[in-house]
């Protein structure tokens, strides 16, 4: 990736890797599809490559980026769905026009035709958003422990009792901070 850029943070799980294309929503946050052309980059490495996008079209990309994490959120906390989100979500996911493969390995794909364009990338992250919020898949929402993450993710771990969106990030500082603290608690005496 472009050093201008920062890295995307690529999951399993489509939709909520896609809503981590904004990440540390509560501290300073960090948008990783700034441009049009960071949009298209996503969705190549997600196997849902486009050739352009417009400024307009990153802008529903981040209305839908948005309407996935409100509606994954309250999933994960067991509340409401906001009516605005989930209709934001059902629009891109019938505007979408992609077509659901399998592959040799046993595996399903979306496969877009060479005419796609961004509406029918975001019509497979809808539908994708949709299978998890409406628990079709093995596993469970769940909202990152770091208070300034907070980030939903798809937790399919065997207890599902995962706690940070990602171990490399989220985990990791956590990690650092409480053996910090505890080394400020308790130092080493002088020998």
């Amino acid at each position: 990736m472009s050093a201008e850029f920062p890295d995307f943070r690529l999951g399993t799980v489509l939709a909520t890797s896609f809503t981590a294309t904004l990440t540390e929503r509560h501290g300073d946050a960090v948008e990783r599809i700034p441009a049009p052309h960071r949009l298209v980059d996503w969705l190549a490495v997600n196997g849902l490559a486009v050739d352009s996008c417009t400024a307009a079209q990153l802008e529903l990309a981040r209305e839908l980026r948005e309407s996935i994490h409100a509606a994954a959120t309250a999933a994960a906390i067991q509340d409401a769905l906001p009516a605005s989100a989930v209709q934001v979500i059902n629009d891109c996911s019938a505007q979408g026009r992609a077509a659901a493969i399998l592959t040799p390995e046993g595996e399903r794909r979306w496969r877009l035709n060479p005419a796609s364009c961004v509406e029918d990338a975001l019509g497979v992250i809808a539908a994708d958003a949709i299978s998890i919020i409406a628990g079709e898949r093995d596993g469970k929402l769940a909202l990152c422990a770091s208070p300034t993450c907070r980030a939903a993710f798809f937790d399919t771990s065997q207890s599902r009792t995962r706690k940070w969106c990602d171990m490399n990030t989220c985990g990791n500082r956590q990690k650092k901070a409480r053996f910090h603290a505890n080394q400020r608690k308790n130092p080493r005496s002088p020998e």
